[in-house]
């Protein structure tokens, strides 16, 4: 599976590399550009125009892709629980959420673009990122239950015992709520999400289905070294840094594409050093957990390891 995964993601890769390659130094965004200013003229429809017609073709060229990957390769090895209608619908619901969530973004850049002067790109980034930290609070809440059903976890001894993890590792959460992903695949896993008010714990119902309690712990200790370790405020600092420092050398239309795909090989080269790091931290050469603050048991921590569980399906 992992070696099926593997070759199938360098394809994807390079397939990804020559379609970057054809939108900027061959010249397709500009065609692109052009071809919608003779159709509709110059002006903010026509900009809002480019980026949506700019995102339906990337997202038309991804479809071969997410569909291989769902309806092959994930069916091969007995993990796909995923219906054609149901990938239709995620696809729609997707579709329109970001339109609903894109469109007044976009349009609210693109206007800075012409009224804040030669620092707009400053002001655009602050937005971006106001926008992003926006969208964690507004992810658990709005957005996740139109795809997933969540209820509260309602095991008290395995809600005791996960409690007392994070009040040792010194974290808070809102609530522990358990997510229907069985509709959609046999993975299993849990993760945070949300942001001050609105952070929750969610645990996948095959996670809960197939794992004792400690190795349920054990998954959980793994996702809060990712807290502890603040790699997702690295990944958005770092991120944020590529985005303005882009943004502040070339600032425009056709250097969009450059930061993407640049931000896009930086990301993926953090995310192996993150996760090889955590399984470190978590079970490392002598099987003690303290690295992260946490005491989970070496053994849970290890059967988890064996589990094959990825830490970031989700």
């Amino acid at each position: 599976y992992t070696i099926s995964k593997a070759r199938f993601g360098l394809l994807e890769m390079a397939l990804g590399a020559a379609v970057l390659l054809a939108w900027t130094l061959l010249g397709g965004l500009d065609a692109l550009n052009r071809a919608l200013v003779g159709a509709i003229g110059t002006g903010m429809w026509q900009q809002l125009a480019l980026l949506a017609a700019f995102a339906c073709i990337g997202g038309l060229l991804d479809l071969p892709f997410t569909l291989y990957q769902t309806f092959v390769i994930e069916e091969r090895f007995g993990f796909n629980k995923m219906t054609l209608q149901l990938w239709l619908a995620d696809l729609a619901k997707s579709t329109l959420v970001g339109l609903a969530i894109g469109t007044p973004i976009a349009a609210l850049i693109l206007w800075l673009m012409g009224a804040a002067g030669a620092l707009w790109w400053l002001w655009a980034w602050a937005v971006w990122m106001g926008f992003n930290l926006l969208l964690l609070v507004l992810y658990p809440t709005f957005i996740a239950p139109l795809f997933n059903k969540f209820k509260p976890l309602d095991d008290e001894s395995l809600k005791a015992r996960v409690t007392a993890l994070m009040q040792r590792c010194g974290f808070a959460a809102k609530g522990l709520f358990v997510m229907d992903g069985s509709k959609r695949s046999a993975h299993a896993n849990a993760y945070f999400t949300g942001f001050g008010a609105a952070k929750r714990v969610v645990f996948f119902d095959t996670l809960l289905q197939r794992l004792s309690p400690g190795e349920v712990e054990a998954v959980l200790a793994h996702e809060l070294g990712h807290v502890v370790q603040a790699h997702q405020a690295q990944r958005q600092a770092g991120d944020g840094a590529l985005e303005v420092a882009a943004a502040a050398q070339q600032p425009g239309q056709q250097h969009l594409q450059v930061v993407v795909g640049g931000g896009h090989v930086v990301e993926q080269q953090h995310g192996r050093r993150v996760q090889i790091d955590q399984e470190q931290r978590i079970v490392g050469p002598t099987g003690h957990p303290s690295a992260i603050g946490c005491d989970v048991d070496p053994g849970d921590q290890a059967r988890h390891r064996d589990h094959g569980l990825g830490a970031d399906d989700i």
